[in-house]
């Protein structure tokens, strides 16, 4: 914990805003924007060492072959099959009902590429798990990490969404041309 500690704010410079209020949040999607580069992922690995809560997150299954595999799995990381036809919301909703503690990381642009709207396969998780969404932005303009407090999804997602956007309003990804710019 100290050491990555000492990476993120005295080496790296960046400081967070919020925390996972852990004692009390056993549960909860975490959703992480801008997502714009393969370095939000050590970015998020850092934070919650640093923030010493548990996180998981899911990939892939592609990512979780030799040699990375076994390293991401001891992450907390789980493959994910991606073909289609699947009721991946069901499955990933049931992980929660099984587990005492769980937050699942997700990155709801789906790419790292420019995207105009945010995938909202995990509102639809976080709703049939009955759990809250936890916002992380990854600014990487004001070399922050902003952390919002739960937000319990009321069913009426466009309601929900447009406070999910306003919280990401301004956050700027590692590269900053594909950061998530919400409908102003």
């Amino acid at each position: 914990m100290g050491l990555a500690k000492f990476i993120y704010k005295n080496i790296l410079g960046w400081k967070v805003k919020g925390d996972f209020s852990q004692d009390t949040v056993k549960k909860a999607v975490v959703i992480a924007v801008p997502h714009t580069s393969w370095h939000d992922f050590y970015m998020g690995i850092l934070l919650r060492t640093m923030l010493d809560v548990k996180i998981g997150f899911i990939g892939k299954k592609e990512l979780f072959k030799w040699p990375m595999g076994p390293i991401f799995k001891a992450m907390g990381g789980a493959p994910i099959d991606r073909t289609p036809g699947q009721d991946k919301v069901q499955s990933i909703a049931n992980v929660f009902k099984d587990k005492e503690e769980f937050r699942l990381t997700i990155a709801p642009e789906g790419t790292r590429k420019k995207v105009d709207k945010l995938k909202t396969g995990f509102y639809y998780i976080a709703l049939a798990a009955e759990v809250p969404i936890i916002m992380v932005a990854f600014d990487f303009g004001k070399k922050e990490q902003r952390i919002s407090k739960p937000l319990y999804p009321s069913g009426n997602i466009d309601e929900d969404l447009a406070l999910i956007h306003e919280f990401f309003k301004g956050a700027v990804g590692k590269v900053p041309e594909y950061s998530f710019t919400p409908d102003e």
